[in-house]
């Protein structure tokens, strides 16, 4: 459960450097760590999820515990977002484990699911939400390096995650992929990103149909406009200010208002929901 929360203020004009921290960001973004209140619906689970130190995966991270699960935090260099984060898991009561380092290195991205198994003795939810975007204005400023990069993390990385999970996943399992609008309303500038998310959504489905019959639901979430560090370290500066204007709603969305969709679909409620593509965008329609 969530209670209301204010109108958030627009952000200005800013700028960091990937990946970005939070204590960089003006307004701060709300992750529900004041609002979000549990009721039991993930009791006795063990998640992982990838980027969980900031952004949508921090918002996920704190829901998650607060509805009863314990949590592994896969997270890049970001060490005092991830530390924060998880404190707000055991100040619910619950288990977190942080994981630091790339998943864009496949190396690196075997490691995660046999920590989870080590620590919990089982995988109960995937979160893949780590992904990497950069503004482009042509093709000819994309280096090859970071086309590669892009595609490793936002699709290398949850390609291994998923096949590693299945493993280790009983019926109940769920396996829950952050896409994007982008993945049906592609902006020319995010290119590279959103043929990732394309993927993403499309991979996703075919899960669904791979798993059915051992009880493994996927689904993917599309989020519209979100404030996270991703977005002032990945954009100009005049687009951070203008940053979700662009929606019905007319502004970005908070962590804090994805959050009950992924526990939702992780939760044992949502026993019939797989293959489904969840719009979480301000108003934009996909198809």
């Amino acid at each position: 459960m969530t209670e209301p929360r204010p109108e958030p203020d627009a952000q200005p004009a800013q700028q960091q450097t990937p990946p970005g921290t939070l204590d960089q960001m003006q307004p701060r973004p709300d992750h529900g760590e004041e609002s979000y209140r549990g009721s039991g619906k993930l009791t006795g689970k063990a998640a992982i999820i990838t980027g969980g130190d900031s952004g949508i995966g921090r918002a996920v991270a704190i829901a998650f515990a607060r509805e009863g699960a314990d949590v592994l935090i896969s997270y890049l260099s970001e060490d005092d977002d991830a530390r924060d984060t998880a404190r707000l898991v055991e100040e619910a009561g619950r288990r977190c484990v942080l994981v630091r380092g790339d998943l864009a290195d496949r190396a690196h991205a075997k490691t995660v699911v046999p920590k989870a198994v080590e620590e919990f003795g089982r995988v109960d939810v995937l979160v893949n939400n780590a992904a990497f975007q950069m503004s482009r204005d042509t093709l000819a400023d994309v280096p090859d390096e970071e086309f590669d990069h892009t595609v490793a993390l936002n699709l290398g990385a949850m390609f291994t995650l998923c096949k590693d999970a299945v493993e280790h996943m009983g019926p109940g399992g769920a396996i829950i992929n952050s896409s994007s609008v982008n993945s049906d309303m592609p902006s020319p500038t995010l290119a590279v990103y959103a043929m990732t998310k394309a993927g993403i959504a499309n991979f996703t489905a075919s899960l669904a149909q791979l798993y059915a019959d051992k009880g493994i639901r996927a689904n993917s979430v599309a989020p519209g406009p979100v404030w996270t560090p991703l977005i002032p370290s990945t954009m100009p500066e005049d687009k951070v200010a203008s940053f979700g204007e662009q929606v019905p709603m007319g502004r970005a969305a908070q962590p804090a208002e994805l959050a009950p969709v992924y526990v939702l679909l992780a939760s044992d409620e949502a026993s019939y929901v797989s293959g489904a593509r969840v719009a979480v965008t301000g108003g934009n329609p996909i198809l």
